[in-house]
């Protein structure tokens, strides 16, 4: 099999995309990435090109220039959001929960559309296609959000995360979904096929409140403190479930308290994602990880602008 008739079928297998939307990712006709997924022609050199960009992209790459990272860093942290704007302007901020409740429960394995979020948190229907704890996920993301939003914008500069306010955004979530909501776990537990050690559960309250500590420092670098803080809080992995979603919940509202875009981590990039977190909680190497926070910074804010925009 050819090596890119591999990486077309790798792509459309952990992106979840059709091929109508692959051939659009790389400006090409249908019938085009139709003969070259079943080995009927070849790319030329620079479809090649395309096809390994969204490869990088889609599953992960092992390296990127300093000189990328630095202009696409500093890049994302000119794309301003405050909290207020958000808040005050119904249009986006409801686009924008819809979207990311969308990309984080579809990365934890949600099949519901997003469509089929916005119907739900916005038209109140009970979808009979999707099951009821994807339904109450969604809800119960939306509560999270707006919860973490309402005390940014109360709290202003005096805003913090601490050990309280994760636990609030846990019961929030998990809330009639597991029993344990808004406790940290009381036993062992381990990532099938991760080669990260996770926190013993006897100290997480304390690494909690030292992760606490480090998100909460002055920083002149952003999107470090960011990527650091987010690879140290999922390895820390304080509870049974939805480590992943207050991990991102609390990406975001930080990024708001830094008045930066916050980034929307999409589904699709879903491995891409899981292997850089790897390398940062392994190897203490997050420029990829750094680098995948900055293009989704910058997604998210051109989502907000065609929004303002229609």
């Amino acid at each position: 099999m050819d090596e890119y008739q591999v990486k077309l079928q790798q792509i459309l297998i952990a992106s979840g995309w059709s091929q109508e939307t692959l051939s659009d990712k790389l400006s090409v006709s249908f019938v085009t990435v139709n003969t070259w997924v079943n080995g009927k022609s070849q790319p030329r050199d620079k479809a090649k090109e395309k096809i390994d960009e969204v490869f990088a992209s889609i599953l992960g790459q092992n390296q990127i220039n300093p000189e990328k990272l630095s202009h696409i860093k500093k890049l994302a942290i000119s794309k301003k959001c405050s909290v207020k704007k958000l808040l005050e302007n119904r249009q986006i901020l409801d686009k924008i929960t819809v979207g990311f409740t969308f990309h984080t429960n579809a990365t934890e394995g949600s099949t519901m559309t997003e469509s089929d979020v916005a119907e739900v948190l916005f038209d109140s229907k009970v979808l009979s296609n999707r099951t009821a704890i994807e339904q109450r996920e969604a809800i119960n993301h939306q509560i999270a959000l707006n919860f973490l939003l309402d005390d940014l914008y109360s709290k202003g500069k005096d805003f913090r995360i601490s050990k309280d306010l994760i636990l609030a955004t846990h019961l929030r979530l998990m809330n009639g979904i597991i029993s344990n909501a808004g406790q940290f776990r009381n036993h062992g537990v381990r990532i099938q096929g991760a080669r990260v050690s996770l926190a013993n559960f006897i100290k997480i309250p304390e690494l909690i409140n030292k992760f606490a500590t480090e998100i909460n420092e002055e920083t002149t670098d952003p999107i470090n403190l960011l990527s650091r803080t987010h690879a140290t809080f999922e390895q820390i992995h304080p509870f049974s479930d939805g480590n992943g979603r207050v991990g991102r919940l609390l990406l975001f509202v930080k990024s708001l308290s830094l008045n930066i875009v916050p980034p929307i981590i999409r589904k699709e990039r879903r491995s891409a994602y899981y292997k850089y977190l790897e390398l940062a909680q392994t190897e203490s190497k997050y420029d990829l990880l750094e680098n995948l926070l900055a293009e989704e910074i910058i997604e998210t804010s051109e989502n907000i602008e065609a929004i303002s925009s229609t």
